[in-house]
């Protein structure tokens, strides 16, 4: 019998410095050889690996021409297995850049976080802050949450999604009615975190775990281990829309807590109660080891993974694993490796190789790297890994432990006046409502013990049930990242643009920094401090004058791709940016003793609600943003564009407020806010 496709395609890598070469990801149903067959003539073919009974192979394809497009089928042992019979969908297809870069155009990033393939069976009733353990909360060890209830036949559409409609099926078909072209389709897809739900799954999920175990016991209908995180990737990636949409726009991801499970590593009190769950151990490497497989693996470059022992390791079933066990470290040396088998060999199956590699970088941050840079020419992207190298003991908490972090920075000030763009992706926003950063201040400041241990145990309390953890509540890396984004938009050789692209808080905002004169001692490397000067604000970066933040810095913060956002939550996060809210921030601050940010901030577009896309097109120095939101009628309508890194910003509302909207209630300044300055800003 011929093997078959059973997930993908997905074009991964696109080759931006030669225009020449790109990835392709598969999952087939048995061994065999993945092959890529464009119609210009370029190609590649990889043998299949094995992870945990499930074969896989990441295809390089090479010789296509800089600059052109080109349409590619995938072949398995020499049978055609995609695009698939009668498919209405336009030929997937392989874009490359123009070489040199100048000459390829506008780059276009589409961004965007959190989606459900499906909504869970209590997608209607949750609620903003909510007790652990209580009946509907989707805790893994209260056997009270409801295991099943929804239509039986899993479908979901327009009428019944208690979601709406998904911004990545949306951008798809309106994709598919231009033939996949058009300025509509992005460059790239960056995916910032909560690709797949494993805390929250459909009932169609649920009653395919039922058949493998009883829902009555943990983690009940959350998912368990790596064949069950596989049905999450189908569930998702098998959706007939985004299924050709990967297949066609390259893509980049990073996970957030839900590709594991909500409030991941929150915090060190509650990794210790997690580790000490019979069923934790198998969910988080199993989290971890499909992570890698089906979201780190494409994010690299053909030469990263050729230099990346694991990944030979896993693919090749190389004979030696002599240092495997440090085949992913950071710092690319070798630990001494044990043999497997009565002949020391892997095999063909990667599985216990990378299950070693989950063990490791679940016990220690430092043995991994999730964190990856790409370059497109003159725009550079650095993707944080905000979740899994965090340092979470209480006095030394920070959002990156020492070596990502001199790697954020390295990478950051690397060959200054090399990129007129530099974007910083991390699944959690680093400019928050002024109210929601102060009291996520104030309750690490209580955590750490500054009102004493009884209101410790509260702040710990607080952090999980309303989610504390974004930067917000790392106080000092906070402040370091400041001061790095202050210290790489200063000088002569500062890019037009910094731009921050963050997802995670189920509603999309702008906003901008208003720089204080000086900053004065504060961090500037995480999480070791350093010195850094700061210019005065109100349009001083564009004087020119030594040591001032010359650059257009600038928060994108876009959620949800298809979720929810309670009432509760949108109330709680206009409330966020009024006056009213400043002033309850700045009262939990003096009871915190935690001081003021170095720098203010204000709101210059948003809040906007719904499921939406933010896309970020960069033409030589200037940049425009435009947040699309989608309709039921599987349309993306325009809510908002501006232009950045000229002299002049110029915002331009062009949609009208969805019906869902929530109306601000009196009092609490829907119409702008800033964290210390004028009211500015739109809310649709």
């Amino acid at each position: 019998m011929p093997a078959a496709l059973r997930l993908g395609p997905l074009l991964r890598y696109v080759d931006w410095d030669t225009g020449t070469s790109a990835t392709v990801w598969v999952e087939a149903d048995r061994p065999c050889e993945a092959e890529v067959r464009c119609a210009d003539g370029a190609g590649g073919a990889a043998r299949t690996w094995r992870v945990a009974g499930h074969h896989y192979a990441l295809v390089t394809v090479t010789g296509l021409s800089p600059g052109s497009e080109t349409a590619y089928g995938v072949f398995l042992d020499g049978e055609r297995v995609w695009p698939l019979p009668g498919s209405l969908f336009p030929e997937s297809t392989i874009r490359t850049p123009a070489v040199p870069t100048e000459a390829a155009g506008p780059l276009r990033v589409t961004f965007g976080s959190c989606r459900w393939a499906a909504p869970p069976p209590e997608a209607g009733h949750h609620s903003f802050l909510h007790l652990s353990g209580s009946p509907g909360s989707g805790d893994p060890d209260d056997p009270r949450d409801p295991p099943l209830v929804d239509d039986p036949s899993g479908a979901a559409g327009p009428a019944t999604d208690p979601a709406g409609p998904d911004a990545l099926d949306t951008l798809a078909c309106a994709l598919a009615r231009t033939g996949g072209t058009g300025e509509l389709r992005p460059d790239v897809l960056l995916l910032l975190g909560d690709q797949v739900y494993a805390d929250k799954t459909s009932a169609v999920v649920r009653r395919w775990i039922a058949r493998r175990r009883p829902l009555t016991e943990p983690p009940g209908p959350q998912v368990a281990d790596y064949e069950e995180y596989t049905r999450l990737y189908y569930e998702s990636w098998l959706d007939p829309e985004v299924r050709w949409l990967l297949s066609t726009v390259p893509s980049l991801m990073i996970f957030d807590d839900h590709d594991v499970i909500d409030d991941w590593n929150t915090s060190a009190a509650w990794v210790a109660e997690m580790r000490a769950k019979p069923w934790w151990r198998e969910r988080v490497l199993g989290g971890l080891m499909s992570y890698w497989v089906h979201q780190h693996l494409g994010n690299l470059s053909p030469a990263e993974l050729a230099a990346d022992k694991l990944f030979q390791v896993v693919s090749r079933g190389e004979e030696d694993r002599e240092g495997a066990e440090g085949a992913f470290s950071p710092g690319g040396t070798d630990a001494p490796g044990g043999k497997d088998g009565p002949d020391g060999t892997y095999g063909p199956d990667g599985t216990a190789a990378l299950r070693e590699f989950a063990v490791r970088a679940d016990a220690d941050p430092a043995a991994a790297r999730w964190s990856y840079r790409r370059d497109f020419g003159r725009v550079r992207l650095l993707v944080v890994d905000s979740r899994a190298t965090r340092v979470l003991e209480e006095g030394g908490r920070a959002m990156l432990d020492a070596a990502e972090a001199d790697w954020l920075r390295a990478q950051a000030l690397d060959t200054p006046g090399s990129y007129d763009h530099l974007l910083i992706g991390t699944s959690l926003p680093w400019l928050l409502p002024p109210a929601v950063h102060d009291a996520e201040a104030w309750d690490a400041a209580l955590c750490a013990g500054e009102r004493g241990p009884r209101w410790a145990r509260l702040g710990e309390r607080m952090r999980r049930r309303a989610d504390l953890e974004h930067w917000a509540a790392f106080p000092p890396s906070f402040e370091a990242l400041t001061a790095l984004i202050a210290e790489v938009g200063s000088g002569p050789a500062a890019p037009a643009t910094i731009a921050v692209l963050s997802g995670d808080v189920h509603h999309s905002y702008i906003a901008e920094p208003e720089w204080p004169e000086q900053l004065g001692t504060g961090p500037a490397r995480l999480p070791e401090p350093r010195a850094v000067s700061l210019p005065e604000p109100s349009g001083a970066g564009l004087s020119g004058r030594p040591g001032t933040v010359r650059s257009h810095v600038v928060q994108f913060t876009c959620s949800p791709v298809h979720n929810s956002a309670p009432a509760a939550l949108r109330l709680a996060f206009r409330f966020g940016w009024s006056r009213a809210g400043r002033w309850l921030g700045r009262a939990l601050a003096r009871h915190g003793r935690t001081g003021r940010p170095a720098i203010g901030w204000r709101r210059t577009g948003g809040p906007w609600f719904g499921n939406q896309l933010m896309t970020l097109t960069l033409r030589g120095r200037s940049a425009r943003i435009r947040l699309d939101q989608a309709r039921p009628e599987k349309c993306l309508a325009a809510a908002h564009e501006a232009v950045y890194g000229t002299a002049d910003r110029v915002p331009r509302p062009v949609a009208s407020p969805p019906a869902s909207e929530v109306p601000a209630a009196p009092g609490t300044g829907a119409g702008g806010g800033s964290s210390h300055g004028s009211d500015k800003g739109q809310a649709q």
